[in-house]
């Protein structure tokens, strides 16, 4: 029998008990069964108790492991966002670097249509100059062979 209904059966054997005449509301009680209730109560009183203590326990270990698995879900967010914040650190690493790349890569390509443009038209100036010479010997040749002609 659980405590409490112990304690509302020894409750009720007090209502329904005698009160004695002139003793300022005392009354009269089976001893014997009083004893016997409260020997019963010692005995599950123990027992409520380990109840209640093992309920505080199991809160408590269910507080801490939800402290725990808090915890972990904090720190595992933390690590997400820090990875997070990590990779667009190098996604925007990287794109800089590859504007740069690509930037540089237009001043080259610019350095080299300016080199060959100079390249090609130097070439072309010394072509035109040695073009000129040789028409110029050869005119110069023809006149020769004109006035050796011309002497015979």
């Amino acid at each position: 029998m659980a405590i409490e209904d112990i304690l509302n059966s020894m409750d009720e054997m007090l209502d329904k008990s005698w009160s004695l005449p002139m003793t300022g509301g005392r009354s009269v009680v089976d001893a014997e069964k009083i004893r016997d209730m409260i020997d019963d109560i010692r005995i599950n009183l123990p027992t409520e108790i380990k109840q209640a203590k093992a309920i505080v326990a199991d809160r408590a270990d269910i507080i801490g492991d939800a402290k725990l698995e808090s915890e972990a879900l904090i720190r595992k967010a933390e690590e997400r966002s820090k990875a997070l914040i990590a990779h667009e650190e190098v996604v925007k690493e990287a794109q800089t670097r590859a504007s740069d790349i690509l930037t540089q890569a237009q001043v080259k390509s610019r350095e080299i249509r300016q080199a060959a443009y100079n390249f090609s038209d130097e070439l072309l100036r010394s072509t035109e100059e040695t073009v000129t010479r040789s028409l110029a010997d050869v005119r110069a040749t023809r006149q020769a062979l004109r006035d050796s002609a011309r002497q015979k």
